[in-house]
C-alpha cells in the first residue's frame, strides 16, 4: 500500500468509494463535493497497485486546528490497516497542531477506533461539541 496525496479529482472513483460506505447524501451534489475537495487543507489517497482504496480528507488552517472530513476505506479494504494508516499519515503531518478534531458515527466499532489512534471524546475533555445540519 502506498499513501500519497490525492491531488487529480476523480469523479467517478470518489462517487464509487462514498456510495459503496454508504456516504450518498454527498454525492447528491458531486459540484459541491469537488469543491469540497479542491478546497481541503489536504487530501491523501491510500493506493494499491495505482488503484485507490481509500482516502482522507481534511480542513482547517494546518497549523491552530485540524478537522478530518473524510475518512473513507472501500468495504473489500477495511480492516486491512488502511485508516490507521491514513490516519497516522495525517497526525504525524499535522504534529504540531494543538487541537485534531473529527466528527463521527457513535458506534463501538468507530470509538474503539479512534480512542485506539489516541483521540478523546470532548466529554473527557470537559468540552462538548456542537454541530448544525
Amino acid at each position: 500500500m502506498e499513501i500519497r496525496e490525492y491531488t487529480e479529482y476523480n469523479e467517478k472513483e470518489i462517487v464509487r468509494l462514498y456510495t459503496e460506505v454508504g456516504w450518498t447524501a454527498y454525492t447528491d451534489n458531486l459540484s459541491i463535493l469537488q469543491r469540497g475537495f479542491e478546497n481541503s487543507l489536504l487530501v491523501l489517497g491510500a493506493f494499491e497497485n495505482n488503484e485507490l482504496i481509500g482516502i482522507i480528507r481534511v480542513v482547517g488552517d494546518g497549523f491552530t486546528i485540524v478537522f478530518v472530513q473524510d475518512i473513507l476505506v472501500f468495504p473489500n479494504q477495511q480492516r486491512k490497516g488502511v485508516g490507521t494508516a491514513l490516519l497516522q499519515e495525517i497526525l504525524d503531518c499535522y504534529k504540531n497542531v494543538r487541537q485534531i478534531e473529527l466528527a463521527t458515527d457513535n458506534t463501538p466499532q468507530t470509538v474503539a477506533f479512534y480512542k485506539s489512534m489516541g483521540f478523546s471524546e470532548f466529554s473527557e475533555l470537559g468540552c462538548c461539541g456542537f454541530m448544525k445540519c
